[in-house]
C-alpha cells in the first residue's frame, strides 16, 4: 500500500486543483469529439455527397484547424487562456448544433471550415494554462497526465461514436455539442484565468532599426524553437503513418480491416494502461536523450513493417512504436513549454501545434506515393527518417538547455505576479 501511495504521488502529486479542472475538461471534451470522425460517413450516407466532395469538405476542415490553432495562440496571450477556451468551446458547441440541422451541402462545408477552427483553438490555450500554474518540476508530470487525458478520451470517443452512429447521426452531433457545452461549464465555473497582466512584454529591436514588441513573428524567427518545431514534425509524421499509410499497406498484404481495428485498440489499450508509469521512467534522464531514444523505437516499430507479412508482425511492430510515443510525449510537451517567453506561451503553443496538421498533410500524400512505388522500401525511408530526428535531438539537446537555462534566468529577475495568484476575469 506504501508503495502504492508513493507510485501516486509521484505520478500526479504536487498539482495545482486548477489542473484536474482542466485535465477533466480535456477528458470530457476528448470523450465527446466524436462526431468529426464521421463526417466523411455522415456527407456521404445521410446527404448523398460523393466521395470526392466529402474529401474536400473534410480538408476544409483540416485547413480551419490550421488557421485555428494559430488564432487561438494569439488569443490566448491577448485575451487570456480563460477567454478564449470558453469561446472556443461555446463556438464549437453552436456550430455542432448547426451542422447537425443543416440539410444543404455548400453550408455544411462552410460549417466545417469554421468548427476546424474553433476546434483547433483550445490547444494552445490548455497547454499555455497548465505552464502558467504548474510549478515547473512538476509539468512534465502535468503533460504526462494530459496526454493520458487525450488518449483515454479518445478511446471512449471511439466506442461512442459507432454506437451513436448506427443510431442517428442527429444524436451524434448533438452529444458532441452537448460534451462541449460540459467542458465549457467546467472551466466558467472552476477555472481562473492564469494569464499575468501586470508585467508588459519587452520591447526588441527590428531589422530596421526601430523598436518593435515581441508576437507571433518572434516565434517563427526563434531558431532554437524552429528546430525542435521540424523534429516534432517529423515524430508527428511517424505517428500518422498509423491512419493514413499503414491501412494501405495491411490491406496489401491481405488483412481487412478488423486486423487494422486491432492493431490501433492495442495502442491505445497500451497508452491507457501504461502512459501513468512513464514518469518514473524517464525522470532521471535528460530530455534529449529520452527523446532522441523514443524516437528511435518508433524508427524501429515502422521499420519491421518492412517485412511484415501478417497480422502478429503488425501487432508486434504497434507495440514498439506505440511505446515510443509514450516515452516522448511527456518531454515533447515540456521542452516546447519551457523554450517559450512567459508572454508568448500562446503564440509559441500554436506555432507547436501547427505541426499536426502539417503532418496530416504530407503524411498520406507522400506516403501513399511512395508506398505506391516503393512497397515496402516505404517503411525503410519512415524509419531512417525517424533515425535522422533521434540524431537531430541529441545534436540540438545542448543548446535547447541553455536557451531553457537563459529563459529561466531572465524570468527571474522580472517583477510578476507571484505564482499560483492568476488573475481572474470570473
Amino acid at each position: 500500500m506504501r508503495g502504492l501511495r508513493r507510485w501516486w504521488h509521484d505520478t500526479a502529486g504536487g498539482l495545482p486543483a486548477t489542473f484536474w479542472y482542466l485535465w477533466a475538461g480535456i477528458l470530457i471534451n476528448r470523450a465527446g469529439a466524436f462526431a468529426m470522425l464521421f463526417l466523411s460517413l455522415y456527407l456521404t450516407e445521410a446527404r448523398g455527397a460523393s466521395e470526392a466532395l466529402a474529401g474536400t469538405v473534410v480538408g476544409a476542415y483540416g485547413a480551419g484547424g490550421a488557421v485555428g490553432v494559430l488564432l487561438g495562440g494569439v488569443l490566448a496571450d491577448r485575451w487570456g487562456r480563460r477567454a478564449t477556451l470558453l469561446a472556443a468551446h461555446l463556438a464549437t458547441a453552436g456550430l455542432m448544433v448547426a451542422l447537425a440541422l443543416s440539410r444543404h451541402l455548400a453550408v455544411i462545408a462552410v460549417l466545417s471550415a469554421l468548427v476546424g477552427v474553433v476546434h483547433s483553438m483550445p490547444s494552445p490555450a490548455f497547454v499555455a494554462a497548465i505552464v502558467d500554474m504548474v510549478p515547473e518540476q512538476r509539468r512534465s508530470r502535468a503533460f504526462n497526465l494530459q496526454f493520458w487525458a487525450f488518449n483515454l478520451g479518445m478511446a471512449v470517443a471511439s466506442l461512442l461514436a459507432g454506437v451513436l452512429a448506427e443510431a442517428s447521426f442527429l444524436a451524434l452531433f448533438l452529444v458532441d455539442a452537448g460534451a462541449t457545452l460540459a467542458t465549457a461549464a467546467v472551466i466558467a465555473w472552476k477555472v481562473p484565468e492564469t494569464l499575468c497582466r501586470g508585467v508588459d512584454p519587452p520591447v526588441t529591436a527590428s531589422g530596421a532599426g526601430g523598436r518593435r514588441r515581441p508576437g507571433l513573428r518572434t516565434a517563427l524567427t526563434d531558431r532554437i524553437f524552429l528546430t525542435f518545431v521540424a523534429l516534432t514534425f517529423v515524430l508527428a509524421v511517424l505517428t500518422m503513418q498509423t491512419s493514413t499509410i499503414m491501412p494501405l499497406a495491411m490491406r496489401a498484404d491481405g488483412l481487412g480491416p478488423s486486423s487494422y481495428g486491432l492493431v490501433v485498440a492495442l495502442g491505445g489499450a497500451l497508452i491507457v494502461l501504461g502512459q501513468l508509469f512513464v514518469p518514473r521512467l524517464i525522470d532521471r534522464h535528460r530530455k534529449d536523450i529520452v527523446l532522441a531514444a523514443s524516437t528511435a523505437l518508433m524508427a524501429l516499430g515502422f521499420g519491421v513493417l518492412t517485412v511484415a507479412d501478417g497480422l502478429a508482425v503488425y501487432l508486434a511492430a504497434a507495440v514498439v512504436w506505440t511505446v515510443g510515443s509514450m516515452l516522448a510525449a511527456p518531454p515533447n510537451a515540456q521542452i516546447n513549454a519551457d523554450l517559450a517567453p512567459p508572454e508568448l506561451r500562446g503564440r509559441y503553443q500554436s506555432v507547436f501545434y501547427l505541426t499536426f496538421p502539417a503532418a496530416s498533410f504530407v503524411a498520406p500524400t507522400l506516403g501513399g506515393v511512395s508506398l505506391q512505388y516503393l512497397g515496402g522500401g516505404h517503411w525503410l525511408i519512415v524509419a531512417g527518417l525517424g533515425l535522422l530526428a533521434a540524431v537531430g535531438h541529441l545534436l540540438a539537446g545542448p543548446p535547447r538547455e541553455r536557451r531553457v537555462a537563459a529563459l529561466g534566468r531572465a524570468t527571474a529577475s522580472r517583477p510578476s505576479q507571484p505564482a499560483g495568484d492568476p488573475v481572474s476575469t470570473g
